[in-house]
């Protein structure tokens, strides 16, 4: 087009509806000098243009959908939401009208609003959510809970109310998603359906309609590409259907006749034309013919021009224009064509010359569809001229979030009239002149010109700054989005096993090394992805060492560390290792036992953080439109495994030094030089001096022993140690976690002597005793494990580490309903109040140990290993 030159005329306001209006609901329609229009809310308002009156408000149960004007009939029929069909005569209206301007002077505006009698509704459905009325029939569309449903009734007229026998057709077209809310009023759809009936050129012209209806008339080439010849033989007009999900369908509206039991088939009745994948907005008709053939045409008194272009709009802007035209073997055929014009689209209306009108949140468009890009050729038949442009170029009529738009033409004058419906309730008139030619600017400068390049180009570089930051920030964000959609599978994967064989696992060994020319005990922590997901950035393994509180220092507390090692691409089928010293300190001391516990946390700051926050300073202002939220939470920790680590895993033994790195020695703190150099002077064959020596050679050994019942182990250590010796079995058993077990296996031992990390002896005696007064049934069978080392703290780590690992084994023979014997429970209670004054005259002990000199208090203190001794050899069986 030239050009296009506009006059905007506000004619009056209207209410808005709290929260705005949702795109598709309101409507406008005119007809003669009346406007009638509908907000999207219960109101439908009747204006006199002419006037600039505001004649009648109507007020209905519910929301209002659709309307339409069949004006040979004088009736308007209005589609209430969760209600049904509604008609209204015009008759009525214009005596409402009349009524209200004479008793305007009377009554001050805004008009009284009129109540709608119950008994104009006609079709009481509340799942209908279009329709369109013919002469004589009325289609509705309704949403079942799985289909749409179309239907078909005789035209009812106001005060009748139809029977079931008024309906003379059916059938059910795709699949829909019914709409959320309460059974009683569910939510009004996002989106409505859409209904238009498209007439051949040879039947009753749609003359009671109104241009904007949805009723038109196609030129008979098309019409028979379209539909077919069924419906071009019998001259049916045709329904034109578009859903929500984007389908474009059609049925024949005399062949949708059906019994009340036996609906048609879909299959037979109902054919898709197109797809557009996205809400169909809009259904229209229009002329593409170019304006030189239509003047070179001359019409005949009383014939209307024929639409020779179908043309459907969606949601977010994707427009399907279809037209009859040559091929190149000579035949007609239909040609289709896809644009895509700025969206989302609010609402869109055709003009009969040509031009398509849509509007969008920010401008109202008009589009021209008779510039092709072929010229006309005249000796082609009617009907089948041309082809359609290869792109559409809108042209801005600068005005903003139209919800409605009503196109009339302008006898005198061939202008277009355009009535709008504004966001904000306002109906505006906008007349067009679409041919008129628009002012050419004056030349420009030329020094004028270059600042003008200048400052283009400087635009065109900032917002090329801008796109390629923008698609690093996209960039970012589908990298985190990758990332947390990992974190997530892996979190699902690790929670949904607890126990058992675990997709991504971790494995705790130790083993001695030496280490700085020191023995170092050494834990291997192993991490392996047996999963088909990768851990990547944000992944940390994290390992707990606590350390238990030394033997010496009661009132002491055990040391925590905490190591981080980040996991970089660990990929399914792949382990990483890890190796952590545990000890002895400088200082000699193992403290005993260890408890490990390994983790993996996924931390969400570094890896939605990083997307979310600019790399570059410089680029922050172009992320002031971008919700920045950092997550509360710092990140995701999932346990993987715990391990303890006690004195029967550290012992050494001398037949297992493989290397010398392994091989027994006694770690201690770094010498002195002086030290050295009188350790290297001393006479051969001379004793070692030193507490540990000293203790060794002048006090007796500390003991301890642990009495459980042969059936219980034998219960226990049937299916790894069976075939051997019980005594065996067991040492086995309590060595099973020590690298050196081997040396235990390769004999059938009962006893053995090893070493722990401070050097001293510690010796493991396993054997067979018979406990008589215990059960009144006679001598109960039981392995006695007796412990014994010069080091009265390592006596009493071992023994912590066997009671720990009875313990657990008592526990799972509960679980499996194991029943101890019968028991002599008066033996019982002597042994435990035997126990109780033991513990009471230790408690006396210790109380004296803080007020005697050093004299008394050693005699004390011996007093207190002899009863110590004492309760580390119970008479009581483990049962």
């Amino acid at each position: 087009m030239a050009g296009a030159s506009s006059r905007v005329h506000y004619l009056s306001d209207f209410c808005c509806p709290l929260g705005g209006r949702a795109a598709g609901k309101p409507f406008v329609l005119r007809h003669e000098a009346q406007v009638f229009l509908s907000t999207g809310r219960e109101f439908v308002y009747v204006y006199d243009q002419e006037g600039g009156l505001l004649t009648a408000v109507y007020q209905f149960p519910d929301q209002v959908w659709h309307l339409q004007l069949l004006a040979i009939r004088r009736a308007l029929y209005v589609l209430c939401a969760r209600t049904g069909i509604y008609c209204l005569s015009l008759d009525s209206l214009d005596r409402s009208g009349s009524q209200a301007c004479e008793d305007k002077e009377e009554a001050a505006p805004p008009y009284p609003v009129i109540l709608v009698d119950p008994d104009a509704c006609v079709l009481p459905d509340a799942a209908l959510c279009a329709f369109a009325v013919l002469d004589d029939m009325l289609v509705t569309l309704a949403q079942g809970p799985t289909q749409w449903k179309m239907q078909l009734f005789e035209r009812p007229c106001a005060g009748e109310e139809p029977q079931p026998g008024d309906q003379v057709g059916e059938v059910e077209l795709s699949t829909c998603t019914p709409p959320g809310g309460v059974p009683e009023k569910p939510a009004a759809p996002r989106f409505l359906p859409v209904l238009c009936c498209v007439f051949p050129p040879d039947s009753r012209a749609p003359h009671g309609h109104p241009q904007g209806c949805g009723c038109f008339t196609l030129e008979e080439a098309l019409f028979g590409l379209l539909f077919g010849v069924d419906a071009t033989l019998l001259q049916s007009p045709v329904i034109l259907c578009g859903l929500p999900d984007g389908q474009l369908c059609c049925v024949v509206l005399k062949a949708l006749v059906t019994s009340g039991l036996a609906p048609g088939d879909p299959k037979v009745l109902v054919k898709i034309l197109h797809h557009l994948e996205e809400p169909v907005i809009f259904i229209g008709a229009l002329r593409a013919e170019p304006h030189e053939e239509e003047a070179a045409r001359e019409l005949l008194p009383g014939q209307h021009v024929h639409s020779d272009c179908l043309v459907a709009l969606g949601h977010q802007g994707r427009t399907l224009a279809i037209k009859a035209s040559w091929s190149e073997s000579g035949n007609l055929v239909p040609e289709l064509r896809e644009y895509c014009l700025p969206g989302p689209v609010l609402c869109a209306a055709c003009g009969g010359d040509g031009h398509m009108y849509h509007s969008t949140p920010s401008d109202l468009c008009v589009v021209d569809l008779t510039r092709r890009d072929s010229p006309w050729n005249p000796e082609k038949p009617d009907g089948a001229v041309g082809g359609l442009p290869s792109v559409l170029c809108p042209a801005s009529l600068n005005i903003c979030s139209a919800l409605a738009l009503c196109v009339t033409a302008r006898a005198p004058t061939g202008s277009t009239e355009l009535l709008a419906l504004s966001s904000k309730g306002r109906l505006i008139s906008c007349g067009l002149d679409l041919n008129s030619e628009a002012p050419v600017p004056a030349k420009m400068a030329m020094a004028n010109a270059g600042q003008k390049i200048k400052e283009l180009l400087l635009d065109i570089g900032d917002v090329s700054e801008r796109v390629s930051f923008l698609k690093k920030a996209v960039d970012q964000r589908n990298k985190a989005i990758t990332s947390l959609n990992e974190a997530m599978n892996v979190s699902c994967a690790l929670l949904s096993h607890p126990e058992g064989d675990r997709p991504i696992a971790c494995t705790i060994t130790t083993s001695w090394s030496r280490l700085e020319l020191r023995d170092m005990l050494m834990a291997t922590c192993t991490l392996e992805n047996s999963s088909s997901f990768s851990l990547d950035q944000g992944w940390t393994l994290c390992i707990q060492v606590l350390t238990s509180s030394s033997a010496l220092d009661l009132d002491g507390t055990g040391s925590a560390f905490t190591y981080t090692i980040p996991v970089d691409r660990l990929g399914p089928g792949s382990r990483r290792e890890v190796t952590l010293p545990l000890g002895p300190s400088e200082s000699g001391v193992l403290d005993l036992p260890v408890t490990m516990s390994c983790w993996l946390f996924y931390s969400l700051r570094e890896v939605v953080g990083a997307a979310l926050a600019p790399s570059d300073p410089l680029e922050a202002p172009y992320l002031e439109q971008l919700p920045l939220s950092l997550p509360k939470q710092e990140g995701v920790c999932l346990p993987l495994c715990k391990r303890t680590v006690d004195m029967l895993q550290c012992l050494r033994f001398a037949g297992a030094a493989a290397h010398p790195a392994q091989a027994p020695c006694v770690p201690g703190p770094a010498c002195e030089p002086v030290e050295t150099f009188l350790k290297t002077c001393q006479a051969p064959g001379s004793e070692p001096t030193g507490a540990a020596s000293l203790r060794a050679k002048y006090l007796p050994p500390s003991t301890a022993s642990i009495r459980v019942s042969a059936g219980l182990l034998r219960a226990a250590l049937e299916d790894g140690h069976s075939g051997f010796h019980l005594c065996s079995a067991t040492l086995r058993w309590l060595l099973a976690e020590n690298v050196a077990v081997d040396v235990v296996r390769a004999q059938t031992l009962s006893s053995i002597q090893g070493i722990a990390p401070d050097g001293t002896d510690v010796n493991l005696t396993v054997h067979e005793v018979a406990v008589t007064d215990l059960s009144p049934a006679g001598p109960i069978q039981a392995v006695e494990i007796q412990v014994e080392s010069s080091s009265l703290a390592n006596m009493c780590r071992v023994h912590h580490a066997i009671i720990r690992r009875i313990q657990t084994m008592v526990t799972e023979q509960a679980a499996l309903g194991s029943s101890p014997p019968d028991l002599r429970m008066q033996y019982l209670q002597q042994i435990h109040a035997n126990h109780q004054e033991l513990l009471r005259e230790v408690q006396t002990l210790r109380d004296q140990l803080c007020t005697e000199d050093e004299v008394s208090s050693c005699a004390t203190a011996q007093k207190l290993l002899q009863i110590y001794k004492q309760l580390r050899n119970p008479s009581l069986v483990l049962l």
